[in-house]
């Protein structure tokens, strides 16, 4: 069955409020991890990762940063509202040359209380004397708006943010977020700044894991998926075809295409972190097979990969000669990074090209993060939520996690 014509009813589960981890634990490796392979659960904790993966396994992080993306301004009456920064505006290239705009920047957000604005009227922001910013109405669209952000002294919109935002915690925390989680709401790996979510899965790992990985010949690659606010998006169409899945930015470089595909060769495991970096890795071979397809095709002129692309292809290409494909474009181009967006959906239908094993946060219901888990493990995602319930794990996105193993190896 096509997985358009999937019903998201059959991808709910109850989830007691008590089950949402408010916090974070006190130690990100202390996290319990509940490990499916084989048929069979297990459990572990993120401490003790390296011993559940097999020699030669590569694990890929995504290195996104979080930015501040709240902000708070005022308007001349006095009133506040709140602005939810999404993503640049169509008119910069890529995310990080948008966070480098200086002065003044284009950008799409939501707005809380947007009636209130007055058409004309400019929003102000001051951080004692350290920053003054400004926000106008550009252009209004559906469901969104794209603000003119204005700011003094001369510095970085990255910096500008760092100075007047706040940590967009997800809104199913129900709480405001507090100085704790400007450190714990990031991961070790953060570096490209862009995302207004964190990738969940690699909040659990830190430096004292990875330093067990060489010593079981585990090495690590990087990838960069921006997570957009889509990803807590609700599906509320009753059939998958209803759904326009968020189109993300990612980005990849030839040493990260070389990794996958030294593995592959020596048919070794590939396992993503978190649900975002095995978007990214899915989404690099539907490129490589475009590219095979089309030797004029353009991976950044706008979404690379299609939300039902993959479900429409007939001809079946090997990872490898994929992979391939689009590391040598990289290197005619002259070009040390692919810059581009997807919009692909992984769901039950869908056969993984990339990975193999995923590990990833407990998700919400009816989320498309439950369908993308549902390809990798069948229906066996029931007994695997089930059995999470039962014993006490702790859900979402500082919750505890789990380590999933294709159907096929169990």
């Amino acid at each position: 069955m096509h997985p358009s014509r999937l019903q998201i009813k059959d991808f709910t589960y109850e989830l007691p409020e008590d089950r949402i981890a408010r916090y974070p634990l006190p130690q990100r490796d202390q996290s319990r991890l509940l490990v499916f392979r084989d048929g069979q659960l297990s459990e572990s904790r993120y401490r003790d990762i390296a011993q559940q993966l097999p020699a030669g396994t590569l694990l890929i992080f995504n290195q996104t940063k979080v930015i501040y993306a709240r902000l708070l301004f005022q308007k001349p009456t006095g009133g506040r509202i709140e602005v939810f920064c999404l993503e640049p505006d169509e008119r910069y290239a890529e995310v990080q040359q948008a966070m480098l705009q200086k002065g003044s920047v284009y950008w799409k957000c939501l707005v809380g209380g947007a009636a209130k604005w007055k058409e004309g009227q400019v929003l102000s922001l001051e951080v004692n004397e350290q920053l003054a910013m400004k926000a106008a109405v550009a252009e209004k669209r559906e469901g969104y708006f794209i603000l003119e952000l204005s700011w003094e002294p001369a510095m970085t919109f990255a910096e500008a943010l760092q100075l007047a935002g706040r940590v967009p915690l997800p809104p199913y925390l129900n709480r405001e977020a507090e100085e704790s989680d400007e450190q714990r709401y990031q991961t070790i790996f953060a570096k490209e700044e862009g995302s207004v979510a964190a990738p969940t899965a690699a909040l659990h790992f830190t430096e004292a894991i990875l330093a067990e990985l060489p010593g079981r010949n585990i090495d690590t690659g990087l990838v960069t998926l921006h997570v957009g606010a889509g990803t807590f998006k609700p599906v509320k169409s009753d059939t998958m075809e209803g759904h326009d899945m968020h189109a993300e930015w990612i980005e990849a470089d030839p040493l990260v295409l070389q990794q996958l595909i030294d593995r592959l060769r020596r048919g070794l495991p590939v396992v993503a972190v978190g649900t975002t970096s095995a978007r990214t890795l899915e989404s690099l071979y539907w490129i490589g097979v475009q590219l095979l397809q089309n030797p004029d095709f353009v991976p950044s002129a706008g979404v690379a990969v299609p939300q039902w692309y993959p479900y429409e292809q007939e001809t079946i290409t090997d990872p490898i000669t994929a992979l391939e494909a689009l590391s040598d474009y990289l290197h005619r181009h002259k070009t040390n990074k692919l810059v581009t967006r997807t919009r692909i959906i992984i769901a039950p239908g869908y056969r993984f090209r990339v990975i193999k094993g995923l590990i990833t946060n407990f998700h919400q219901p009816q989320s498309t993060l439950l369908l993308l888990v549902s390809a990798l493990v069948g229906t066996a995602w029931r007994d695997i939520y089930d059995y999470a319930l039962e014993q006490g794990f702790r859900f979402l996105s500082y919750g505890d996690g789990c380590l999933l193993w294709h159907k096929e190896l169990n």
